[in-house]
């Protein structure tokens, strides 16, 4: 089984964010931060104009609170707009 976005749509598995400290100790979690986010697309839509800039396999960044987070077979995913996609990273 495979999952397989529709039209402007990219299946990426997220990259884990390091866990941050200050120099006292104090953890600082992921939604304080405002950097983008990074991950590898697994599948890309059905957009003929979308999958001639971005392959399968490609590393994105993408911003911060976008996505639909899926669950499927034990792993985490999301799927991204075309619009939440701010840079290939090559």
């Amino acid at each position: 089984m495979q999952i397989k976005p529709f039209e402007d749509r990219v299946l990426v598995e997220p990259e884990e964010v390091e866990e941050s400290r200050t120099k006292s100790g104090i953890i600082i979690p992921d939604t304080a931060k405002e950097k983008p986010r990074t991950g590898k697309v697994i599948e890309v839509g059905t957009d003929e104009e979308l999958a001639e800039n971005i392959k399968v396999g490609d590393r994105i960044v993408f911003a911060k609170f976008s996505g639909d987070e899926v669950e499927f077979e034990g792993k985490k995913y999301l799927i991204v707009s075309r619009s939440d996609i701010l840079a290939v990273i090559k």
